[in-house]
């Protein structure tokens, strides 16, 4: 986490919210990572993704079973669904976000366009690697 922490204040000298991440796997750091939507003009860039991704590069595996993530901020609901489908094995966290949002209040989803369509390509492709 004192890792995290020093990535939060480079996010904070970049201008950005100071929040930093760190992956870690067999006691060693994989992955780091800093806010930067800002400079990356890349709404995804959060702390988390981008230790997930360096992560991801440094195993070349997107697969991060086992790793933990450590992060200065309560993850944000894109965040827990990127380690959920990394499958990382835990994720630490320093503050609580108070300003966190449930998603369902925020984004309007609206589903069922060309549904059976869509539906068909993905059921031929986990077929076919069946």
């Amino acid at each position: 986490m004192r890792r995290a922490l020093e990535l939060a204040r480079r996010a904070e000298e970049e201008g950005e919210v100071p929040i930093g991440a760190v992956v870690v796997l067999d006691g060693k750091v994989i992955g780091e990572g800093w806010n930067r939507p800002i400079a990356g003009v890349d709404p995804t860039a959060h702390a988390e993704i981008q230790a997930m991704r360096a992560a991801a590069v440094q195993l070349n595996n997107y697969r991060l079973t086992a790793a933990d993530l450590y992060v200065t901020l309560e993850p944000c609901d894109m965040c827990v669904g990127a380690m959920f489908h990394a499958r990382m094995a835990r994720a630490v966290y320093g503050a609580k976000d108070p300003k966190k949002r449930v998603l369902k209040n925020e984004v309007k989803l609206e589903g069922g366009v060309l549904a059976v369509e869509c539906g068909a390509i993905l059921s031929r492709f986990f077929a076919a690697r069946r």
